[in-house]
Parts: C-alpha cells; structure tokens; sequence
C-alpha cells in the first residue's frame, strides 16, 4: 500500500473518532465526501487540520470564532462552507 492510501486511511479514522459524536459526525461526513477528490498536498492539509482541537473546529465551523491563527486552506475553506444534508 502507498503512502496516499496508509494517509487517507488514517485520517478516515482520525475523522471519525474525535471524542464528540458531533465532531464524529461532521468531519466524518465531510472527508467521507472529499477524501477521494483531494491530492497529496490537500491530504496533508486535512491532516493538518485534524490537529486542531474539536471545540475550535467546531467554534470555526459554526461561525462561533473566526481569529484563529489557522492557514485558511483550500481544504479549511472547503469545511467552512461544508454542509451536511
């Protein structure tokens, strides 16, 4: 197995096992979407973005905080604007 797959399947996990049911299922939904769209460099930066905390993620997501030192990425952006139907 390559090294995109071994990544894309660690953040499948990391998505889906936050610790809140709410992180869980938000990010889970979302990189269940995309995962197979993005590129090397949008992986790493999914990877990236699942460093950061569930509350702020979260807080980010719903508009709760928006000065967060966090490189607004094409992967970041695309969460933002992400919505679960």
């Amino acid at each position: 197995m390559n090294n995109k797959e071994n990544l894309k399947k660690k953040i499948l996990y990391r998505s889906k096992h936050r610790g809140t049911k709410e992180m869980d299922i938000l990010l889970g939904t979302f990189v269940n979407k995309y995962i197979d769209t993005f590129h090397n460099k949008d992986l790493e930066e999914l990877d990236k973005m699942l460093d950061i905390e569930d509350g702020i993620l979260y807080d980010l997501y719903f508009g709760k905080i928006e000065n967060v030192n966090i490189q607004e990425s094409k992967v970041f952006l695309l969460f933002k604007n992400f919505k679960i139907k």
